[in-house]
């Protein structure tokens, strides 16, 4: 089976360098699967940077689109230039069948918008969700939503609980996984209407195994396989979380670096930190899925780079192998049949 993908080829910082340079590390380690890559975007341009790529260029097809969405525009007016655009072009290959999924490091509000007026949502969900699994002190967490949806509802976040469990399953392998919800404190008279409402619903899931209340630190903790929270909080969580890490990483540095005593003991730590930074390194968690859309939209960090955008492209290809779509409408169908129920 060859498993072809649709690439944003002008989205991120770095634009068509990046998006091509990754799609070449994904191939090459790509043991074992056969990719063909399409390319939307402005021709010309990613013609000269596949022509770095023999063997890239020989499973590629470029699609010229004249609209290029940047990340300056809204998603209103992304909305309006439609399947017209370099995006929206590249998620209507997913929706006719032309590929299996669709990545982009380009706007996420336009690629948000766009993916659920083409791809269409699940049944039950109205909504789409942004997904992150980060490493914590007992494996890894999944943590949504990340900034597609600033105000939520009760319903909403009950929504993205069904998902997320489903999400950790599917990518985790974890039979019943855990489910907390993101507040000001673990006490259950704590946290604002919409947070308290909706731990009542999902306290009265019989199948979904909710923990209640989770704080921030209990994240990367890893206290429940699943944390569930508005975009607003979990975007501001992950950056927090990005900073602190790359502030350990400086003051690291910083101490081996500014004395003799500090230089030898790095050279004698220095395989321990080589296998510090690999763990924490934030391109090898790059490329999180728009759950809740019936086609499968992996979002790349804008900023990243060759690196971290092939791992967003390995991140599509797993969930193509593994039937993610179908698997997870299965799932959340029987949580959603067990809320109607109750």
């Amino acid at each position: 089976m060859t498993i072809t993908l649709a690439l944003d080829a002008m989205g991120g910082d770095a634009g068509p360098e990046m998006v091509v340079s990754g799609a070449n590390i994904a191939l090459q380690e790509a043991h074992g699967v056969s990719l063909r890559f399409l390319f939307f975007g402005q021709e010309s341009i990613i013609k000269t940077e596949l022509k770095k790529f023999e063997k890239l260029q020989k499973i590629s097809s470029i699609i010229h689109s004249d609209i290029i969405i940047t990340n300056q525009i809204k998603p209103a007016a992304a909305v309006r230039s439609g399947r017209k655009s370099n995006l929206g072009m590249a998620i209507e290959a997913v929706e006719k069948g032309e590929a299996q999924a669709v990545i982009s490091a380009g706007n996420t509000g336009a690629y948000m918008a766009l993916s659920k007026i083409i791809l269409k949502m699940l049944t039950g969900i109205d909504r789409p969700a942004i997904p992150a699994i980060l490493p914590t002190l007992n494996g890894k967490t999944v943590v949504l939503d990340l900034g597609a949806n600033i105000d939520c509802t009760p319903e909403n976040l009950v929504e993205f609980a069904l998902m997320g469990e489903a999400f950790a399953r599917q990518l985790l392998k974890i039979d019943h996984p855990s489910v907390g919800l993101l507040n000001v404190g673990s006490e259950e008279l704590k946290g604002n209407a919409t947070v308290q409402t909706a731990a009542h619903f999902l306290r009265e899931l019989p199948d979904l195994n909710f923990q209640g209340f989770v704080e921030g630190d209990d994240i990367t903790a890893g206290k429940t396989d699943v944390v569930i929270t508005d975009g607003f909080s979990g975007n501001i969580a992950l950056k927090a979380i990005e900073g602190a890490a790359r502030l350990i990483r400086h003051f690291l540095k910083e101490a081996l670096s500014g004395s003799l005593r500090g230089k030898i003991g790095y050279v004698i730590a220095k395989p321990a930190f080589k296998a510090l930074q690999n763990r924490s390194d934030p391109r090898l968690y790059n490329g999180a899925v728009f759950l809740g859309l019936k086609g499968i939209a992996v979002k790349s960090h804008g900023g990243t780079d060759a690196v971290g955008f092939a791992n967003a492209i390995k991140v599509a290809i797993s969930m193509v192998q593994q039937n993610f779509i179908r698997n997870i409408e299965e799932r959340v169908a029987l949580l959603t049949s067990q809320a109607e129920t109750e």
